[in-house]
């Protein structure tokens, strides 16, 4: 389900320019929104039934702060992608691109995957036979392990690696669709800014009402169809913003009605979520989203995203070397935080803390030990080519 910083260009040499602060700034705060993410996930009532490090103290406040940031962070991942993707398509060409996503993609995804794979997969086996009050999913391990004759486990995925892989996919769209000169339906439709807000949830509302809600993390190696269609959208949004500067000063005019729209949409989706989700007969498998949620989903989604980016610019279009500093590290910080999180909660499990310090001290831990790493390993080394 991750963060990732990555805009597929280097945000900061753009920001540089004095253009773009706003940009750089806001996927750093959609990377530390991603490491606060999964650690709350531990204390999510929602998630107590098959998240590997689901805590005995959990609080329906978590829940009402998570599924905020999730409905929003990895749209805006998305868009700010396309954004760059664009960017760079213009400015360096098709080659150039081409060079970059086999660099900054394809090769951290294929390094990064085994070493995620099997510090996740130690971990929970660790966890399993160590943790003395374990969450279901690893009681349920556990019990698994002291079979004769256990189970075969599950297939691997691309876990939460799943965003390098959309993004090599979309890149690909993205050259078709330059090909074939598609390109103008999306200027028709940015010329009119009302048309995509209202729009664009419509085009996504059915591909959130074929999986669950909130909508999963899409990890499968076999492309979901609804994931390339929500996501799909938010990066071809990004890819047309690029060429079209002036759409989000045009949108300035229907905050007054999206803001308070999202904030009774939000309460909305939360009450749907608490009433739908208790006649779960398996935790493990949820149902598929009914259609209000997925529509509430939807607008939410993308009208949560729009408000984010017109926040950025209106109040982080400026310097900021504490922001600039988390943008570089934010690509090793997706990599590198999750194995690093799950082991830090798996020693937190059997500790009587009240669950806000367990939380305060995970987050605090995960990002220190990437940032740290970061600014060992990756910034002044060679490696900052492929992460940094």
């Amino acid at each position: 389900m991750t963060t990732t910083g990555l805009a597929t260009a280097s945000v900061t040499e753009v920001a540089e320019s004095g253009r773009l602060h706003y940009l750089d700034h806001l996927r750093a705060l959609a990377m530390l929104a991603g490491v606060f993410f999964h650690a709350a996930l531990a204390y999510s009532p929602l998630m107590s039934g098959f998240f590997p490090t689901a805590d005995r103290q959990n609080s329906v406040w978590v829940d009402g702060v998570a599924w905020g940031l999730h409905l929003v962070r990895m749209p805006l991942f998305f868009l700010v992608a396309g954004f760059f993707a664009a960017w760079l398509l213009q400015q360096r060409g098709g080659a150039a691109l081409a060079r970059q996503r086999l660099r900054r993609i394809l090769v951290p995804f294929l390094v990064a995957w085994p070493l995620v794979w099997v510090s996740l997969s130690a971990g929970i086996v660790w966890a399993a036979s160590n943790v003395q009050h374990p969450s279901a999913l690893l009681a349920m391990v556990r019990d698994w392990m002291q079979m004769p004759d256990p189970p075969q486990g599950p297939p691997p995925t691309t876990m939460h690696l799943w965003f390098l892989y959309y993004l090599l996919l979309f890149g690909v769209l993205h050259w078709v669709l330059r090909t074939f000169d598609l390109g103008r339906v999306g200027a028709w439709l940015m010329a009119r800014p009302a048309a995509v807000l209202l729009g664009l949830p419509l085009l996504v509302w059915p591909a959130l009402a074929a999986v669950s809600a909130p909508h999963p993390a899409p990890e499968s190696f076999l492309p979901q169809f609804w994931a390339v269609v929500f996501y799909g959208a938010f990066f071809a949004l990004g890819t047309q913003l690029h060429g079209h500067p002036d759409w989000l000063d045009r949108l300035r005019r229907h905050v007054p009605w999206m803001l308070p729209a999202c904030i009774v949409l939000y309460a909305a989706f939360l009450w749907r979520l608490s009433a739908e989700l208790p006649a779960v007969a398996n935790p493990l498998v949820p149902p598929v989203a009914s259609w209000g949620v997925a529509a509430l989903e939807a607008c939410l989604a993308v009208w949560g995203t729009v408000l984010c980016l017109l926040a950025g610019r209106r109040w982080l279009d400026r310097p900021n070397p504490v922001l600039r500093y988390f943008a570089q590290g934010s690509y090793w910080t997706y990599l590198l935080h999750l194995p690093l999180l799950f082991a830090v909660q798996y020693v937190l499990m059997d500790l009587e803390w009240h669950w806000p310090i367990k939380f305060a001290v995970a987050s605090a831990v995960t990002l220190a030990g990437c940032l740290l790493s970061y600014q060992l390993l990756v910034r002044h080394t060679r490696l900052r080519r492929f992460v940094g």
